[in-house]
């Protein structure tokens, strides 16, 4: 089904009523990725034997060019997939997650510990669901050189009886520690492990939701494909610099990719993203800056009245700046079918998965701290084109799953043995970093009225022009189906902004596509409000 939106925003919208959410559920943790990469006198070697990782981590340097991670990814393309495996012996090959638990880093072994840098890497290891080997290389200088895997500098508990002197046995990631929020001392900011995924926050947030290199095939018939990194390369920082760079060869039954992340910790935490791809075959239907995140319920949707938290969400909507300018905010849902959703554009300048709200009191959770989770925002750089902000909800019932997914995905195909390359900027922080004067949503809430089969929203606007607006505006409100009714505006002085309220009849109806925004005249003031209502 497609509606269309005034300015020309059309949304495809699709419930999938064929697939169940077992079939399309998603782990909070996907399968490890994977590595076995090398340098370029190694590379045929290293690409396809894993007897060649450990010879080469005993190598004492081998040169390192800023174009290395190109190169290898393009060669890596031309040759048959083959995923890298690596044999563990008992009981490494079937670690609970508890046990894995158990491995854990000794931070005084810590990559540069002792050099006065800004940063120190922390090692993660094989096991549990990180079953394939990452080839982790430090570059310092023109030369890089490869880590080995040794037990020395991990300590493993009581649950794993009888492990081998040598384990563990190899990499699944890394960890990046950095001055994040206190003079002298370093904390965590960034992490590397899982098929292609990484996470990140800025100061005084904890990890929340992730992003990842590629999505290919996410939510379509004959299953997802999961890009991994089969190997990072890592650039010694000098002292006092301000971001650590990390290159990464991405590979995948489709494609191989090479790229490199400028990463520098802060309020906000920047990453500057560069890739280039290299498609093995033509790939119709491919996610550019995916991210992923979690959304079970909230003030908009009460599936789960009897949990005690308001809220539980590590974003609560989608944000979408188009190639007009006009912004678009989408809160997120837990339906009760996948659900699909495509805001069509050209040349998008951003969109992101927000958390926007901050107050402990929205979540009440002590444990979880969902207000410190951070907002992640994606801004091309360069001309992204024809193509489609994609966004995913994916039915769930704990908490504990990633349901919600968002990508950029290009009009055109990728096609084999032509070169793709684009960039972006990721800022990790509190809200989108960019300023506006408008208004945006505060908050989204619905609930029942006495009437049936009708529906009450009330939905908040913030910010500067609806806390300076000498006049009130009007709401301009459209809906696909159905029937409103009661459509008020009003100041809502405790926010210090405009609350609309209406009524929706959804008799008859099984989907209905809404979008609300203040008008003062003819002049759009505020984001528009976009919602899809679909049966609980």
């Amino acid at each position: 089904m497609t509606q269309h939106f005034g300015e020309g925003i059309p949304i495809r919208s699709m419930i999938d009523t064929d697939r169940t959410a077992a079939d399309l559920s998603r782990r909070g943790v996907l399968l490890g990725a994977g590595a076995f990469a090398a340098l370029s006198a190694l590379a045929e070697t290293m690409l396809s034997s894993p007897a060649a990782w450990a010879q080469a981590a005993e190598e004492p340097g081998q040169s390192f060019a800023e174009n290395h991670v190109l190169k290898l990814a393009e060669t890596l393309s031309q040759r048959a997939f083959a995923k890298p495996t690596q044999d563990l012996p008992e009981p490494f090959n079937a670690l609970s997650a508890e046990q894995y638990r158990d491995i854990r880093f000794r931070h005084e072994a810590a990559v540069w510990r002792g050099e006065k840098l800004d940063y120190e890497l922390q090692l993660l290891a094989m096991g549990w669901l990180y079953d394939v080997p990452v080839q982790i290389w430090i570059i310092d200088g023109d030369k890089a050189r490869a880590l080995k895997a040794d037990s020395s500098n991990f300590s493993i508990g009581p649950s794993i009886e009888k492990a081998p002197a040598e384990a563990p046995f190899g990499f699944s990631g890394f960890r990046v520690a950095g001055a994040l929020n206190r003079a002298g001392a370093l904390d965590d900011f960034v992490s590397f492990q899982g098929a292609s995924y990484f996470k990140s926050m800025g100061r005084g947030q904890q990890f929340g939701l992730a992003a990842r290199a590629l999505a290919i095939n996410t939510a379509r018939p004959g299953g997802e494909e999961f890009p991994f990194f089969r190997s990072f390369w890592i650039e010694k920082p000098a002292a006092g610099q301000p971001q650590i760079v990390v290159h990464a060869l991405l590979d995948s039954e489709s494609l191989a990719g090479a790229y490199r992340f400028a990463i520098r910790p802060g309020a906000a935490t920047t990453i500057d993203v560069e890739s280039h791809l290299f498609p093995r075959r033509a790939l119709q239907h491919v996610g550019l800056a995916p991210l992923t995140s979690m959304y079970f319920h909230g003030p908009q949707q009460r599936r789960f009245v009897q949990d005690y938290r308001p809220a539980v969400h590590n974003s609560e909507g989608l944000a979408v700046i188009n190639g007009q300018g006009e912004r678009l905010w989408r809160p997120l849902a837990n339906p009760k079918m996948l659900q699909t959703s495509a805001f069509v554009d050209k040349n998008l300048k951003g969109f992101g998965l927000i958390q926007r709200n901050r107050e402990f009191q929205h979540f009440e959770d002590l444990e979880a701290r969902y207000e410190r989770r951070p907002t992640v925002w994606i801004e091309p750089v360069g001309q992204w084109g024809d193509g489609y902000v994609e966004l995913i909800e994916i039915p769930i019932s704990e908490e504990i799953h990633d349901n919600i997914v968002a990508y950029w995905k290009p009009a055109a195909v990728l096609e084999p043995g032509k070169r793709v390359s684009f960039s972006y900027r990721m800022t990790w922080g509190g809200d989108l970093p960019a300023v506006w004067a408008g208004a945006w949503v505060g908050k989204t809430q619905v609930g029942a009225t006495r009437a049936a089969d009708t529906l009450q929203f009330v939905v908040d606007f913030v910010g500067p022009a609806a806390r300076d607006a000498r006049e009130l505006p009007t709401a301009d409100l459209f809906v696909s189906s159905g029937a409103t009714s009661k459509l008020s505006v009003q100041r809502n002085p405790d926010l210090q902004g405009i609350r609309v309220k209406f009524e929706l009849n959804t008799s008859g109806t099984e989907l209905i596509e809404l979008r609300l925004a203040l008008k003062l005249g003819d002049q759009l003031i505020s984001e528009s409000w976009l919602y899809r209502w679909t049966p609980a």
